[in-house]
């Protein structure tokens, strides 16, 4: 099989060197920078000078690259992918992307009996390089499980997520939630140093409490899936009391605490409400409302999901 590749840089280079040294597929490839091919060039890839001849010359194709205005430019331009695919043929976005942009790209390519899905990964650089990597894809179920030998060539948690544009909402919610906690932690530790701790000390003790003896997204399934927030696991009135004497521990030592006052608002709010005594998780009920959505899912379904693949600890 002719595989075609787009977009070579950080992520791409070790992408597409894994559909060769793992998969073994032939490869057709393309980067704005002739030079950043060269590596691949000279373990047997094949070069073309516009994404119309990478299409051209391949089954399916593959784009890494930078953002939405990139992928739009090699998808839909002069001398783009649509213009050089033919019916059946596939072309997967590896690119972190707007979901409105593939949608959008789905329509288009389809009116010609071409695939589109998109395929956001997740590992970094490290992971490219070593396959240690997760690719979330949406689209078509039977061209997501044509191609499905091609994507595990790049990485070893290869799911498909749901429709065209499911892949890029994971991804969005992935990197969007790491970011939030990443910021939290900043606030936190600095009040923590500033507070008298040394960094190392207070670093291997919190990693040691519930919270870093759990994955992140675990405590999701315990509650807020089911909607259930009796009987309490930790009171709402305790952690509000926590994240009160926090907030204080601030202010005394002049640390900006935003994002730990903002969730002591959230507690407060759900405080009275008059859920007191309910798990303090119920507080996330508050967004809910807020989005206009309930976040579900069927327990026969979330107990297999958890039998299959159980918590880290």
């Amino acid at each position: 099989m002719k595989v075609g590749f787009i977009g070579l840089g950080t992520m791409g280079d070790g992408l597409a060197a894994n559909l060769r040294k793992k998969g073994g597929y032939d490869l057709v490839v393309h980067d704005i920078r002739k030079e950043a091919a060269a590596p691949h060039l000279a373990t047997g890839a094949a070069w073309a000078d516009t994404p119309r001849n990478v299409a051209e010359a391949s089954e399916v194709v593959f784009t890494s690259l930078p953002g939405p205005p990139e992928v739009e430019s090699v998808a839909l331009g002069d001398d783009g992918l649509l213009v050089g695919m033919s019916a059946g043929k596939a072309y997967f976005d590896l690119s972190t992307n707007s979901p409105a942009l593939v949608r959008r790209l789905h329509t288009v390519f389809a009116a010609r009996g071409v695939h589109v899905l998109d395929a956001p990964v997740s590992g970094g650089p490290r992971g490219a390089r070593s396959g240690k990597l997760a690719i979330w894809v949406g689209g078509d179920e039977a061209t997501f499980r044509r191609y499905k030998p091609v994507l595990d060539a790049m990485g070893d948690q290869v799911i498909r997520v749901g429709p065209i544009g499911a892949g890029s909402v994971a991804k969005l919610v992935h990197n969007c939630a790491g970011y939030a906690v990443q910021t939290a932690l900043a606030e936190v530790f600095t009040l923590g140093v500033k507070a008298g701790v040394e960094p190392l000390a207070l670093w291997q003790a919190v990693r040691q409490g519930a919270n870093g003896r759990q994955r992140l997204y675990d405590r999701l399934a315990e509650q807020f899936f089911r909607g259930k927030y009796e009987p309490a696991n930790f009171a709402l009135r305790l952690a509000h009391k926590d994240v009160s004497l926090a907030t204080a521990l601030g202010r005394e030592h002049r640390v900006p605490m935003r994002l730990a006052n903002l969730t002591l608002e959230e507690l407060t709010e759900a405080l009275n409400r008059g859920w007191g005594e309910r798990d303090s998780r119920v507080a996330m009920v508050l967004q809910e409302e807020r989005a206009g959505v309930q976040v579900r899912v069927d327990e026969a379904r979330l107990r297999e999901a958890l039998e299959r693949e159980p918590p880290a600890v």
